[in-house]
């Protein structure tokens, strides 16, 4: 072969040959045979669940994952309960369950089997508010509203926690009655999420209900 003679390709072309070349050896053998996709899995067999709901009795049947937060929405169309943060953390779908305050995206429909369920519906109407309904909008407890019923169904499981003597995380002596200050509401209150900021206003509304009841 002549040493001299032209190179039959550009450097363009042996650029182009050697990028090929690189990617076909990068590719794994596997990658070239036909994989068959995924199948979704079987929707599980759906559950009969029996509560009742701002008093009226409910049954459902549910897929055993539904959370009550959307069997309250999706099932029941009580949409008054908000769709937060879905983790537990923001407090917007706090129901009351026999009394007591619970997040309803982490408690699933069929574990409450049997149980009372109180909603933000089931607290008041327009026409006949509950008191820390009125208190809100006497306060200016809220803003966008979003945060508000489960706001409000939480202080209803405050005051009924403080009336029982339940201690919180500051009460300074868990034999005596605890006080109704803004210290105890504000930790109480802590896992209500307000992004409009209305905390202040919030406090002084569950002040006014719970020393009324006092």
């Amino acid at each position: 072969m002549d040493p001299n003679a032209p190179f039959p390709l550009s450097r363009r072309d042996l650029l182009i040959a050697g990028a090929t070349s690189a990617a076909a050896t990068a590719v794994p053998a596997t990658a070239h045979s036909q994989t068959k996709p995924p199948t979704m899995t079987a929707a599980a067999a759906p559950l009969s669940v029996r509560l009742s709901v701002n008093g009226a009795p409910r049954q459902l049947e549910v897929d055993p994952r539904t959370t009550l937060l959307d069997a309250l929405r999706e099932n029941m169309h009580l949409t008054g309960t908000k769709k937060g943060c879905d983790h537990g953390q923001c407090g917007a779908c706090t129901v009351l369950v026999n009394g007591r305050r619970v997040v309803s995206c982490l408690s699933l429909a069929v574990m409450n089997e049997g149980a009372n369920v109180t909603t933000i519906e089931g607290l008041g109407t327009p026409q006949a508010p509950h008191a820390l309904q009125t208190a809100f909008v006497k306060h200016d407890g809220y803003q966008c509203g979003y945060c508000t019923p489960g706001q409000i169904c939480s202080a209803v499981g405050v005051i009924d926690e403080i009336k029982r003597g339940s201690p919180s995380h500051v009460t300074a002596d868990l034999t005596a009655q605890p006080m109704l200050s803004a210290e105890e509401l504000r930790e109480r209150m802590s896992g209500n999420l307000c992004r409009c900021g209305a905390y202040s206003n919030i406090v002084d509304a569950i002040t006014e209900v719970a020393g009324a009841k006092a």
